[in-house]
């Protein structure tokens, strides 16, 4: 095993411990949480170790780093590719190429352009709409997302948009507001914001939330399943 495997296999064997204790103490099955490694400004070689030590779900936020990433992996069978980052309307075309799921649905313009470019690409596209906690309503959050009260609206444009597959929610602890320093009360209000969802859509059951500082507290909520960079990848490097 070389010395970058060895190190993604340690992080990756201590971030499954976490989940699973995170489970027990919440009662719940392992198999009820998902890990969706986010390989951002890591290189191809990454997933593809990540891949040999079973990963099969990860994650990218930009666009002009995921689709050649993608495209150096595309020979690896059933490696799942989430997009994450803010969307804007001239990357859908390239993103629905090789993104199973979208986790940043946050508005109606981007609802539509994902929808035509997956007719055109002929693929099906799952989509998560993103919800900022720390939002007012009607607006959008600083890092992406809509408020709370903009999920129906646009629950109801993903579910009946072709091409488009309603999967459920996505958010990020927020910074600021009422749930500032607060991730595991502002995880359970996006899990009553899921039950309010499956209520009309009854297969809109994914609620991705948590990441490698908080994913204990996701859990806890119900989470079914955490975003988790940092904690197998490594600190980052900075961005020129």
């Amino acid at each position: 095993m070389t010395g970058r495997k060895a190190e993604l296999a340690a992080n990756l064997a201590q971030v499954e411990e976490r989940i699973s204790t995170a489970c027990a103490a919440a009662g719940r099955k392992r198999d009820d949480v998902t890990l969706i490694v986010v390989t951002k400004t890591y290189p191809a070689s990454d997933v593809r170790l990540l891949y040999e030590l079973g990963v099969r779900q990860v994650a990218e936020n930009r666009d002009q780093d995921a689709a050649p990433k993608a495209a150096a992996c595309a020979d690896l069978p059933d490696l799942r590719w989430h997009f994450v980052g803010q969307l804007q309307t001239n990357k859908v075309r390239s993103v629905v190429t090789y993104a199973d799921l979208v986790q940043s649905v946050d508005r109606d313009r981007l609802v539509t352009a994902l929808s035509a470019a997956a007719v055109k690409a002929e693929r099906e596209v799952g989509c998560l709409i993103q919800v900022a906690l720390d939002a007012e309503s009607g607006a959008r959050g600083d890092r992406g997302g809509t408020a709370p009260d903009g999920i129906e609206q646009l629950a109801g444009l993903v579910a009946d948009a072709p091409g488009l597959r309603l999967d459920g929610l996505m958010t990020v602890a927020p910074l600021a507001g009422e749930y500032a320093g607060r991730e595991r009360a502002a995880f359970e209000r996006l899990m009553d914001l899921s039950t309010d969802l499956r209520r009309a859509h009854p297969a809109a059951n994914m609620v991705s939330a948590g990441m490698s500082a908080d994913l204990e507290e996701a859990v806890a909520a119900g989470a079914t399943h955490v975003r988790v960079g940092t904690a197998v990848l490594g600190v980052r490097p900075r961005l020129g």
